[in-house]
C-alpha cells in the first residue's frame, strides 16, 4: 500500500501544478489578447487529446512494458509545461503549452493506472484507486487556492503565479523518480487470484465501456454549472467557488468510501453511484433553490468520485495485466470522446431549452446504467 500512497503524492503535486494553472488559464489567455473562440477551442481540444491519445500510449506501454518510462515522460511534459506559461506573451504559444500539458497527461495516465492495478490485486482494486483519487483531489483543491492567494498578494500577477507552480512541479518529479527507484519491479507485485480476460474478446469490457460512454455523454461539466449559477444570479461568485470546493471534497471522500464498498459488493456500487449522480442535473437546472442546489452538488461530487475511482477499478478486475494499459487507454478515450461530444450538445441545448437539455442528460446516464444492470 506504500506504493499507492507515494503515487498519490506524485498526483497531489501534479494536480497542484496543472489544476492551479487551469483555474486562471482562461483569464490569462484573455489578457494575452485571445478570442473566446480560441479559448473554447483550446479547452475542448485539449481535453479531447488528453483522453483520445491514451489509446496510443496505453498500447505502447503494454508493448514495451516500460510503464515507468511513460510515466516519467508524461509527468515531465504534464507539469513542466505549466511554469513555461510565465515566459510567453503570445496566446498562440500559450495555447500550444496548454495542449502539451494535456498530452503529457495522456502519455502517463494508462501506465499509472496499470501500476495501481498491480498493487490493487493485493489490497483491493476499489480501495487502491480510491486512496489515489483522495490524494489526487487534495492537490486539485489546493492548486486553485494557492494560485488565488498568489494573485491576491501580487495584485493579479499571472506570470508570477505560473512561475511559482514550478515548485510543486519539481516536487512531483522528485517523488516520481524516488518511487520508481524504490518500486522498480512493479509487475511482479500483482497477485493472480482469478482468471483475467483479454479486452479483445471480453464481452464485459466492451459493454462496460459502452455503458460508461453513455454515462459520460450525459454528465454535465462544472463549467456549465457555474455558468448557469452566474446567469440566474442564484449565488455570488465566491459562493460558486465554494460549491466547487464542496464538490471536490465530496469527490475525495466518496472515492475512498465507494472504493471500499466496491471491493465488497462489486459493480452494484457503481450502479448506485451513477443512479444518484444522474439526479444532480434536474436539481441543478430545473429548480432555482439554494438548498436543492447544495444537494445536487453533493450528488455531482459523488458522480465524479465514482468516475475517478471505481470505474477504473472495474477494468482492473477483469482484464489481464499484459493488456491492461491498452484497455485503460481504450476506455478513457471513449469516455473522453463521449464527454466532449456530450458537452457540445448539452451546451447547445442549454441555450435552446433547459428541460430538453436535462431530459437528454438524464436519459443518457440512465441508459448507461441499464446497460450495466442487465448485461454485466
Amino acid at each position: 500500500m506504500n506504493l499507492i500512497f507515494f503515487l498519490g503524492i506524485v498526483s497531489l503535486f501534479a494536480d497542484i501544478t496543472y489544476e492551479g494553472a487551469r483555474s486562471i488559464i482562461g483569464q490569462y489567455l484573455f489578457v494575452l489578447g485571445s478570442s473566446s473562440l480560441f479559448v473554447g477551442f483550446i479547452a475542448g481540444f485539449g481535453e479531447f487529446i488528453g483522453y483520445f491519445l491514451r489509446i496510443l500510449f496505453g498500447y505502447l506501454a503494454d508493448k514495451t512494458k516500460n510503464y515507468w518510462l511513460f510515466m516519467i515522460i508524461g509527468y515531465s511534459i504534464n507539469v513542466l509545461s505549466v511554469p513555461l506559461l510565465a515566459f510567453t506573451n503570445n496566446y498562440l504559444v500559450a495555447g500550444i503549452l496548454i495542449l502539451l500539458e494535456r498530452m503529457g497527461k495522456a502519455i502517463r495516465t494508462p501506465s499509472r493506472d496499470t501500476i495501481i492495478s498491480f498493487i490493487g490485486s493485493k489490497y483491493g482494486y476499489g480501495i487502491s484507486f480510491g486512496i489515489h483519487e483522495f490524494l489526487d483531489q487534495i492537490g486539485a483543491l489546493s492548486g486553485p487556492l494557492i494560485v488565488s492567494l498568489i494573485l491576491f498578494l501580487s495584485k493579479n500577477n499571472y506570470k508570477l503565479s505560473f512561475l511559482t507552480l514550478i515548485i510543486p512541479a519539481i516536487l512531483c518529479l522528485i517523488f516520481l523518480i524516488w518511487t520508481k527507484i524504490k518500486f522498480s519491479n512493479i509487475s511482479e507485485i500483482e497477485i493472480k487470484t482469478k482468471n483475467y480476460e483479454s479486452f479483445k474478446s471480453s464481452k464485459k469490457f466492451w459493454i462496460y465501456t459502452l455503458a460508461i460512454g453513455f454515462v459520460s455523454f450525459g454528465f454535465v461539466d462544472f463549467a456549465l454549472i457555474s455558468y448557469h449559477y452566474k446567469k440566474i444570479n442564484l449565488f455570488e461568485p465566491t459562493i460558486i467557488v465554494i460549491l466547487y470546493s464542496i464538490a471536490m471534497v465530496t469527490d475525495a471522500i466518496a472515492s475512498i468510501i465507494l472504493g471500499k464498498l466496491f471491493d465488497r459488493f462489486g459493480i452494484r456500487i457503481l450502479i448506485i453511484s451513477v443512479f444518484l449522480s444522474a439526479f444532480s442535473n434536474p436539481l441543478l437546472f430545473l429548480f432555482n433553490e439554494k438548498a436543492l442546489s447544495f444537494l445536487a452538488i453533493i450528488l455531482w461530487g459523488i458522480g465524479i468520485g465514482s468516475q475517478e475511482s471505481i470505474m477504473r477499478a472495474y477494468i482492473s478486475n477483469i482484464i489481464k495485466k499484459e493488456e491492461r494499459a491498452t484497455a485503460f487507454g481504450i476506455f478513457n478515450s471513449i469516455y473522453g470522446f463521449s464527454w466532449f461530444v456530450g458537452s457540445l450538445l448539452i451546451g447547445y441545448l442549454y441555450s435552446v431549452s433547459l428541460i430538453h437539455m436535462v431530459i437528454l442528460s438524464f436519459s443518457f446516464q440512465i441508459f448507461g446504467l441499464l446497460l450495466l444492470l442487465f448485461f454485466q
